[in-house]
Protein backbone atom coordinates (compact mmCIF):
# COMPACT_ATOMS: atom_id res chain seq x y z
CA UNK A 1 0.00 0.00 0.00
CA UNK A 2 2.94 2.17 -0.29
CA UNK A 3 5.76 3.30 -2.89
CA UNK A 4 8.60 5.82 -1.97
CA UNK A 5 12.42 6.30 -2.06
CA UNK A 6 14.96 6.95 0.22
CA UNK A 7 18.10 8.66 -1.07
CA UNK A 8 20.84 10.76 -0.31
CA UNK A 9 23.44 13.40 -1.86
CA UNK A 10 26.97 11.85 -2.17
CA UNK A 11 29.03 12.75 0.66
CA UNK A 12 26.50 11.94 2.98
CA UNK A 13 25.27 15.74 3.16
CA UNK A 14 21.22 15.84 2.70
CA UNK A 15 19.47 12.74 3.19
CA UNK A 16 15.55 12.32 2.13
CA UNK A 17 12.70 10.08 1.81
CA UNK A 18 9.79 10.79 -0.85
CA UNK A 19 6.56 8.56 0.00
CA UNK A 20 3.19 7.80 -1.33
CA UNK A 21 0.43 5.88 -0.63
CA UNK A 22 -2.93 4.84 -0.25
CA UNK A 23 -3.55 5.52 3.52
CA UNK A 24 -3.91 8.44 5.02
CA UNK A 25 -1.17 10.54 6.39
CA UNK A 26 1.67 7.91 5.31
CA UNK A 27 4.80 10.08 5.98
CA UNK A 28 4.08 10.85 9.56
CA UNK A 29 4.10 7.27 10.82
CA UNK A 30 6.32 5.60 7.56
CA UNK A 31 9.66 8.61 6.91
CA UNK A 32 12.36 8.89 9.77
CA UNK A 33 15.59 10.58 8.74
CA UNK A 34 18.32 12.43 11.03
CA UNK A 35 20.55 14.94 9.99
CA UNK A 36 24.43 13.68 9.50
CA UNK A 37 23.10 9.76 10.07
CA UNK A 38 20.57 9.05 7.07
CA UNK A 39 16.98 8.03 6.63
CA UNK A 40 14.65 4.80 6.73
CA UNK A 41 11.40 4.29 5.19
CA UNK A 42 9.14 1.60 7.29
CA UNK A 43 6.63 0.51 5.38
CA UNK A 44 4.23 -2.58 4.42
CA UNK A 45 2.57 -3.32 8.03
CA UNK A 46 3.80 -0.36 9.64
CA UNK A 47 5.49 -0.34 12.86
CA UNK A 48 7.04 3.33 13.11
CA UNK A 49 9.27 2.40 16.16
CA UNK A 50 11.67 0.93 13.53
CA UNK A 51 12.77 3.75 11.73
CA UNK A 52 14.50 5.36 15.18
CA UNK A 53 15.87 2.40 15.79
CA UNK A 54 17.81 1.86 13.03
CA UNK A 55 18.65 5.59 12.87
CA UNK A 56 20.41 5.15 16.45
CA UNK A 57 22.70 2.37 15.92
CA UNK A 58 23.97 3.72 12.89
CA UNK A 59 24.37 7.05 14.95
CA UNK A 60 26.41 4.55 17.06
CA UNK A 61 28.78 3.34 14.33
CA UNK A 62 26.83 0.76 12.69
CA UNK A 63 26.55 0.50 8.74
CA UNK A 64 23.37 0.64 7.47
CA UNK A 65 23.55 -3.34 6.76
CA UNK A 66 24.24 -4.20 10.59
CA UNK A 67 21.99 -1.33 11.71
CA UNK A 68 19.42 -3.02 10.13
CA UNK A 69 19.85 -6.13 10.91
CA UNK A 70 20.30 -5.93 14.33
CA UNK A 71 16.94 -4.07 14.51
CA UNK A 72 15.19 -6.79 12.38
CA UNK A 73 16.62 -9.49 14.67
CA UNK A 74 14.85 -7.53 17.94
CA UNK A 75 11.04 -7.46 15.96
CA UNK A 76 9.24 -10.94 16.36
CA UNK A 77 7.53 -9.51 13.32
CA UNK A 78 9.79 -8.76 10.40
CA UNK A 79 8.31 -10.85 7.94
CA UNK A 80 5.34 -7.93 8.06
CA UNK A 81 7.54 -5.09 7.38
CA UNK A 82 9.24 -3.48 4.66
CA UNK A 83 11.68 -0.85 5.18
CA UNK A 84 14.23 1.28 3.14
CA UNK A 85 17.80 2.43 4.54
CA UNK A 86 20.26 5.23 3.48
CA UNK A 87 23.45 6.04 5.63
CA UNK A 88 26.50 8.28 4.97
CA UNK A 89 28.45 4.96 4.47
CA UNK A 90 27.47 1.84 2.62
CA UNK A 91 25.51 0.61 0.61
CA UNK A 92 21.39 1.32 0.84
CA UNK A 93 20.01 -1.39 2.33
CA UNK A 94 16.39 -2.68 2.19
CA UNK A 95 14.50 -5.47 3.65
CA UNK A 96 10.62 -6.87 2.45
CA UNK A 97 9.31 -9.47 4.52
CA UNK A 98 7.75 -12.90 3.26
CA UNK A 99 4.50 -11.25 4.45
CA UNK A 100 4.65 -7.76 2.19
CA UNK A 101 1.50 -7.11 0.85
CA UNK A 102 0.67 -7.29 -3.29
CA UNK A 103 3.45 -7.30 -5.86
CA UNK A 104 6.73 -6.41 -3.85
CA UNK A 105 9.59 -5.21 -5.52
CA UNK A 106 12.83 -2.66 -5.36
CA UNK A 107 15.31 -1.21 -6.90
CA UNK A 108 18.85 -0.28 -5.45
CA UNK A 109 21.41 2.20 -6.02
CA UNK A 110 25.07 3.35 -5.41
CA UNK A 111 22.88 6.33 -3.56
CA UNK A 112 19.13 5.44 -3.30
CA UNK A 113 16.57 2.39 -2.78
CA UNK A 114 13.07 2.38 -3.92
CA UNK A 115 10.62 -0.14 -2.97
CA UNK A 116 7.18 -0.34 -2.68
CA UNK A 117 4.47 -3.51 -1.68
CA UNK A 118 0.73 -3.82 -3.21
CA UNK A 119 2.13 -2.11 -6.41
CA UNK A 120 0.52 -2.00 -9.98
CA UNK A 121 3.26 -3.49 -11.52
CA UNK A 122 6.79 -4.53 -10.29
CA UNK A 123 8.35 -1.89 -12.30
CA UNK A 124 7.35 0.83 -9.95
CA UNK A 125 10.55 1.18 -7.85
CA UNK A 126 12.43 1.31 -10.85
CA UNK A 127 11.05 3.77 -12.88
CA UNK A 128 11.41 5.80 -9.66
CA UNK A 129 15.11 5.06 -9.13
CA UNK A 130 16.05 6.27 -12.79
CA UNK A 131 14.34 9.30 -12.20
CA UNK A 132 16.07 9.75 -9.32
CA UNK A 133 19.30 9.00 -11.17
CA UNK A 134 18.23 11.16 -14.00
CA UNK A 135 17.74 14.02 -12.62
CA UNK A 136 20.06 16.84 -11.52
CA UNK A 137 19.82 19.78 -8.93
CA UNK A 138 18.92 19.23 -5.20
CA UNK A 139 17.70 16.36 -3.51
CA UNK A 140 14.14 17.71 -2.92
CA UNK A 141 14.10 18.34 -6.82
CA UNK A 142 15.54 14.50 -7.50
CA UNK A 143 13.10 12.74 -4.63
CA UNK A 144 9.76 14.56 -6.44
CA UNK A 145 10.81 12.91 -9.99
CA UNK A 146 11.37 10.29 -8.70
CA UNK A 147 7.84 9.93 -7.19
CA UNK A 148 6.13 11.55 -9.91
CA UNK A 149 7.76 8.79 -11.92
CA UNK A 150 6.81 5.67 -9.65
CA UNK A 151 3.16 7.38 -10.03
CA UNK A 152 3.53 7.24 -14.06
CA UNK A 153 4.68 3.66 -14.04
CA UNK A 154 1.27 2.63 -12.35
CA UNK A 155 2.17 3.46 -8.82
CA UNK A 156 -0.27 1.61 -6.36
CA UNK A 157 -2.51 -0.95 -7.77
CA UNK A 158 -5.57 1.43 -6.49
CA UNK A 159 -6.12 5.06 -5.84
CA UNK A 160 -3.68 6.89 -3.63
CA UNK A 161 -4.44 9.49 -0.84
CA UNK A 162 -1.08 10.71 1.22
CA UNK A 163 2.55 11.81 -0.06
CA UNK A 164 5.59 13.38 1.69
CA UNK A 165 9.01 14.52 1.09
CA UNK A 166 11.58 14.78 4.14
CA UNK A 167 15.01 15.69 3.77
CA UNK A 168 17.78 16.61 6.48
CA UNK A 169 20.89 18.76 6.12
CA UNK A 170 22.85 19.91 9.16
CA UNK A 171 20.70 21.34 11.07
CA UNK A 172 18.72 19.15 13.73
CA UNK A 173 15.57 19.33 12.57
CA UNK A 174 14.18 18.83 9.16
CA UNK A 175 15.27 20.77 6.15
CA UNK A 176 11.80 19.92 4.46
CA UNK A 177 8.96 18.22 6.06
CA UNK A 178 6.38 18.39 3.72
CA UNK A 179 3.40 16.01 3.73
CA UNK A 180 -0.30 15.88 1.81
CA UNK A 181 -2.01 13.54 4.57
CA UNK A 182 -5.32 13.42 2.26
CA UNK A 183 -6.24 13.87 -1.06
CA UNK A 184 -9.04 12.40 -2.69
CA UNK A 185 -7.67 13.01 -6.11
CA UNK A 186 -3.76 13.27 -6.80
CA UNK A 187 -1.55 13.60 -3.42
CA UNK A 188 1.97 13.59 -5.34
CA UNK A 189 0.31 17.31 -7.52
CA UNK A 190 -0.59 18.59 -4.40
CA UNK A 191 2.54 18.01 -2.72
CA UNK A 192 4.41 18.97 -5.82
CA UNK A 193 2.30 22.62 -5.50
CA UNK A 194 3.14 22.62 -1.08
CA UNK A 195 7.42 22.19 -2.42
CA UNK A 196 7.11 24.63 -5.48
CA UNK A 197 5.87 27.24 -2.44
CA UNK A 198 8.19 25.90 -0.11
CA UNK A 199 11.46 25.17 -1.79
CA UNK A 200 11.83 29.15 -2.75
CA UNK A 201 12.01 30.14 1.29
CA UNK A 202 13.83 26.83 2.53
CA UNK A 203 16.86 28.89 3.01
CA UNK A 204 15.21 31.64 4.45
CA UNK A 205 13.82 29.28 7.43
CA UNK A 206 17.01 28.08 8.03
CA UNK A 207 18.82 31.75 8.09
CA UNK A 208 15.89 32.77 10.45
CA UNK A 209 16.67 30.15 12.81
CA UNK A 210 20.28 30.09 12.69
CA UNK A 211 20.77 33.89 12.95
CA UNK A 212 17.67 36.08 12.59
CA UNK A 213 19.24 39.23 12.79
CA UNK A 214 20.67 38.96 8.89
CA UNK A 215 17.56 37.31 7.87
CA UNK A 216 15.59 38.10 5.02
CA UNK A 217 11.94 39.84 5.93
CA UNK A 218 8.64 37.95 5.68
CA UNK A 219 6.96 39.82 3.06
CA UNK A 220 3.71 39.79 4.80
CA UNK A 221 1.94 42.44 5.87
CA UNK A 222 3.05 44.15 8.84
CA UNK A 223 6.70 43.02 8.55
CA UNK A 224 8.57 45.81 9.27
Amino acid sequence: MTFSIAARLPGGSHFGIAICSSSPAVAARCAHARAGIGAVATQNITDPSLGPQVLGRMAAGSDPARALDATLSGTPFAAYRQLLVVGSNGAPQLHSGARALGIVASAIGEHAVAAGNLLENAGVPAAMLRGFEATSGSLDERLMAALRCGLAQGGEAGPVHSAGLLIVRDQPWPLVDLRVDWSETDPVSALADVWRIYSPQMEDYVQRAVNPAAAPGFGVPGDP
